[in-house]
């Protein structure tokens, strides 16, 4: 049976690790990926607070920049290093394209569904061939709303004229897979390609 998949960007086609992209980012803060992990979580917040109204597209990057330093006292300046820094840690995972196109020559549709603020949407877009591997995609920051929220889900799916039975999203946040999965998704969460088509050939039969 031909199936809808639908692909988070951040750490499953795209690489994203915070804390091991501080440790690179800032090495006067960060000395390992253990110290990144602390220091991501009040960066990034969770992808709530200030970030998430950023991946929402309710803010810009200079607000974000802003709201951050205020909130943690860490310099303006290094705020906006890493802020600026994202669109190059969002380098492509070989693996993942190279199921995509397996899942493409199988028949499957393909789409993505993507929690990331506007400026980042756009470098991948002009970066990535997005129209070649997707049929058609949602970003968070251009319809103002995010992962986990069911009005997400539910607009990927009017979007992309889909229903949710037809969908089996990918993702690596257990929050979102929940949140698919209570909309009628089916959901994988992901840990690497290997393991998620492993997963998908028992879905897919």
């Amino acid at each position: 049976m031909k199936k809808s998949i639908v692909f988070d960007f951040g750490g499953v086609l795209f690489r994203w690790h915070p804390p091991s992209f501080l440790a690179r980012v800032w090495p006067h803060r960060v000395r390992d990926a253990a110290e990144g992990a602390a220091v991501a979580a009040e960066f990034f917040t969770a992808y709530g607070g200030d970030w998430g109204a950023f991946d929402q597209g309710l803010i810009d990057a200079p607000t974000v920049t802003a709201r951050i330093a205020q909130r943690t006292g860490w310099p303006l300046e290094e705020v906006a290093q890493v802020v600026a820094a994202v669109p190059d840690e969002l380098q492509v995972l070989p693996e993942t394209v190279a199921l995509i196109q397996e899942l493409k020559q199988a028949g499957h549709r393909l789409f993505f569904l993507s929690n990331m603020p506007e400026p980042y949407a756009e470098h991948l877009e002009q970066s990535f061939p997005l129209r070649e591997w997707f049929e058609d995609g949602v970003f968070s920051g251009r319809v103002k709303q995010s992962k986990p929220s069911a009005a997400v889900f539910e607009l990927a799916t009017a979007q992309f004229g889909v229903t949710p039975q037809s969908c089996v999203f990918l993702d690596d946040h257990p929050a979102n897979i929940e949140a698919a999965k209570a909309l009628g998704w089916q959901a994988i969460l992901f840990s690497d390609a290997a393991e998620a088509r492993r997963q998908l050939a028992t879905i897919l039969g």
